[in-house]
């Protein structure tokens, strides 16, 4: 524990007794101190008056925080009845940055907010370490989700208005406010719909998905103690390094843009999940072999067909995997991996035991490859995949 861990510790305020025995959040009763005065301005030196751009930052945030910052975190803390050390955990995990004891910097919404996790935790409904864990996928998402929609925002305007990336900037802020309440609408109605869809994936059909991956696994057995069955693929870009390096930055963020709209298209109407991006590379899954099959292909003929995007090499393997904070590990994602590395641009490659699970589906057809010694596996037996009967995923 560090020196300032150590002084809140001595300075938070004592235990509440309705603190619960599942959770080592400390909790407090004690009503908090005065508001203190809300922090100063910008102003006109001469007039003291404030810039039009300040005051539609400041109306901005007290809509989107829910009134002025009148609050400091002890009182933020105590108003919720725990203490700061335990507030900061979860304000930690939400990935908000430090604030000193003087700081103005939190609303009566901040501290709603902190209430209703504390709570779920007091009610028995949610351990400690599982409420910082849920409040950590929380700030995370949100946070890489709001940076994806302002760059959105203003490379639009960019576009469309014909002003400098630093005007559109600025102009943000006058925009915002007429998108906020349909954004929130929209962000609110897809995580439910994502929530059901995951609950289908991750626990009803999970048992199915494990008794399939049994099929074709020709007794190997590493990776038999991980809970879920996946289609585990991997697309990347081929001479993407060099092709950047050509770029000037707005090609280059077309690119890349071109790259994961077309991805996240065709894993989505393939029934799959984009787990991740990183630069050019996806990572993505799917609840069957077939499933993973059709994406794998689909994406490799999109990228051979496409004007403007290079080739891919593309790898798929079927196996168990252990997904965690929002990724996915194991020595299937490894293995796939690897084979990605091994393909020529604008094929796919299995390994020899999913080839077993898709060999009976007139959809697909296999093509033995010679042996590969493949770093953390041996030697290892890739089978090239191809089209079969069929036309495949149908995009729109």
């Amino acid at each position: 524990m560090n020196d300032e861990d150590q002084q809140e510790r001595m300075n938070s305020i004592a235990p509440d007794t309705r603190s619960v025995d599942t959770a080592s959040f400390e909790y407090s009763a004690t009503s908090p101190e005065p508001a203190a005065p809300p922090p100063g301005v910008d102003r006109h030196p001469a007039t003291g008056a404030m810039s039009a751009e300040r005051l539609a930052m400041k109306a901005l945030e007290a809509r989107l925080l829910g009134g002025e910052r009148k609050l400091r975190r002890r009182e933020v803390a105590a108003g919720a009845g725990l203490s700061l050390l335990s507030a900061r955990k979860l304000w930690r995990a939400l990935g908000f940055p430090n604030f000193g004891d003087e700081d103005v910097a939190f609303t009566e919404r901040d501290q709603a907010a902190l209430s209703t996790v504390v709570d779920l935790v007091r009610a028995g409904k949610l351990t400690e370490e599982a409420a910082i864990s849920v409040t950590r996928a929380i700030g995370q998402m949100t946070d890489r989700m709001v940076v994806w929609q302002i760059e959105a925002l203003v490379e639009d305007m960019v576009h469309e208005q014909g002003v400098t990336d630093a005007v559109a900037r600025k102009r943000l802020v006058n925009e915002l406010p007429a998108l906020v309440d349909a954004l929130e609408e929209v962000l609110v109605y897809s995580w439910r719909r994502q929530l059901n869809a995951g609950v289908q994936r991750l626990a009803v059909r999970a048992e199915a998905g494990l008794q399939a991956s049994e099929e074709g696994r020709e007794g190997d057995e590493d990776d038999a103690p991980l809970p879920l069955a996946r289609a585990v693929g991997f697309a990347d870009l081929v001479s993407y390094t060099s092709l950047s390096r050509r770029m000037n930055e707005k090609t280059l963020a077309r690119l890349v843009q071109r790259f994961e709209n077309k991805c996240a298209e065709i894993i989505s109407v393939g029934g799959g999940r984009l787990v991740k991006t990183v630069g050019d590379e996806v990572l993505y899954i799917a609840e069957t072999p077939a499933a993973g099959a059709e994406i794998s292909l689909a994406l490799a003929e999109a990228f051979t067909e496409d004007e403007i995007l290079p080739e891919a090499r593309v790898a798929m393997v079927w196996g168990r995997i252990l997904s965690r904070l929002g990724d996915i590990y194991g020595p299937t994602v490894n293995l796939a991996a690897r084979l990605t590395s091994l393909a020529d641009p604008g094929t796919v490659l299995v390994d020899s035991m999913t080839a077993s699970a898709l060999e009976h589906d007139e959809r697909f057809i296999m093509i033995p490859q010679p042996p590969e010694n493949v770093r953390g596996f041996g030697e290892i037996r890739p089978v090239r995949l191809t089209r079969g009967r069929g036309k495949g995923l149908v995009l729109d």
